[in-house]
């Protein structure tokens, strides 16, 4: 699975740098036209991560992420047979419908994978995806110095390729254990030891029982396969945790759109920092992602997170304030010190997310729950250009302001989540096994 997030993110990364080119210079959009293409587009992708994981609470995961690729792939080769606009509207949501449900699908197949490592696992993965990115980035910027609609269209071809080759590593893959469906495989049909005894008993015990004293007493293991699965659009805490996740991803529009606009707009810093400020960011993720796993093994670990990471959040708002300062020097260090703390708050909110998202969902029904919480980050993709866009305009004391309510924000979620974070402490790890 990290091959396949390296592969996805090549190409994404080789899009994501061509995109704005290709509408413009092939497609022959205007700036407005490309504007609403790529909004709307962006806004119905926040379908994908509901749809994707209620879907893979019923069927096999490993097929369904296969055929989620293989529609990418298709939409980033349909890109090339139109210019209009309307067309090119539907193939791109089409294409962001399956980027936002790979998404939540492959963090999915991660949590069933790792189980209790998943904090750790799923940093490794982002430090896989981040390295894709940055190579898919660099070979696009390599092409486009040609600058010509052949490359352009090259790029579109490699990122659909990537799409496909994922899908095809995709199904080398084992189909992981869900607890929301009961599943028979050929494998542990043939060789069931090979599966190893369920979590909580001994090599010894039969499986579904306890290895202590009292081996009549049922097993916790059959219960969550007897309850039905809950429907987190009636969970109220839930949804309430979603919303204060799609403002904690606003780390995401400073980086696409708001330290650009503000260093270039308001700042006496060097243009050519810009760049380096995205380069910085990629390169923390990288170094630092897997050791900031830590501090997300457990729910309680992942709450305590939630309060330095509102300290980060601030700093990052008043070093952003302060780098308006007419003096090349301090704005070079001010955007220099933002991009750092928004990095590290990007880190530690995606540590502690991936631990809360899980804990918080009942284990019959974790791709709806994971589903919900993509609504999230797919949700600040269309707003949070606005906000951060709004900051700029207000001026140093928008990014002061910026800064707190995010700091606001991770102290309402620490409060929100303290008393099931604390519960599923108390929890034991729960295995359905495969009959």
């Amino acid at each position: 699975m990290l091959a396949i997030s390296f592969v996805d993110r090549v190409g994404s990364g080789l899009w994501g740098a061509t995109a704005v080119l290709y509408f413009t210079y092939v497609a022959g959009l205007g700036t407005a036209e490309i504007g609403f293409l790529l909004g709307a587009s962006g806004a119905a992708g926040i379908a994908g991560p509901p749809l994707g994981g209620l879907l893979a609470d019923r069927v096999p995961l490993r097929p369904l992420l296969a055929a989620v690729q293989a529609v990418r792939a298709l939409a980033s080769l349909s890109l090339l047979t139109t210019t209009d606009l309307r067309l090119l509207l539907a193939i791109a949501a089409v294409g962001s419908l399956g980027d936002r449900a790979s998404s939540v699908l492959t963090k999915l197949y991660a949590t069933r994978v790792a189980d209790a490592e998943r904090a750790r696992y799923q940093a490794i993965n982002r430090t896989a995806a981040n390295l894709g990115w940055s190579v898919g980035g660099l070979a696009a910027a390599g092409a486009l110095t040609a600058g010509s609609a052949t490359v352009y269209r090259g790029l579109l071809i490699g990122d659909a390729l990537s799409f496909v080759l994922a899908a095809v590593l995709t199904l080398r893959c084992g189909e992981p254990p869900s607890p929301a469906r009961l599943v028979t495989t050929s494998e542990t049909a043939r060789c069931p030891e090979a599966a190893g005894p369920p979590a909580g008993t001994s090599a010894d015990s039969p499986a579904g029982t306890s290895a202590g004293p009292s081996a009549d007493t049922p097993a916790a293991t059959t219960e969550p396969a007897a309850e039905p699965a809950s429907n987190p659009w009636r969970d109220r805490r839930y949804l309430a945790y979603t919303a204060t996740e799609t403002a904690l991803f606003l780390d995401d529009s400073v980086f696409r759109v708001g330290l650009p606009l503000w260093a270039v707009k308001a700042t006496s810093a060097p243009h050519q920092l810009v760049p380096l400020l995205l380069v910085l960011n990629s390169v923390l993720v990288v170094c630092f992602q897997v050791p900031f796993a830590r501090f997300g093994t457990t729910p309680r670990a992942a709450r305590t997170t939630l309060l330095p990471l509102a300290a980060v959040f601030l700093t990052g708002g008043i070093a952003l304030a302060v780098s308006a300062a007419d003096s090349p020097w301090i704005a070079s260090t001010g955007l220099t010190l933002a991009a750092t703390a928004f990095t590290v708050a990007e880190m530690l909110h995606a540590t502690a997310s991936w631990e809360l998202s899980v804990a918080l969902a009942p284990p019959t029904a974790q791709g709806a729950y994971l589903g919900v919480h993509g609504l999230g980050q797919a949700v600040q993709r269309s707003v949070g250009p606005l906000a951060v866009t709004a900051a700029i305009t207000t001026g140093p004391l928008g990014w002061i302001a910026f800064g707190a309510g995010l700091a606001a924000m991770c102290c309402a979620q620490h409060r929100l989540v303290r008393d099931r974070g604390d519960r599923a402490l108390s929890v034991p790890s729960v295995t359905v096994s495969e009959h």
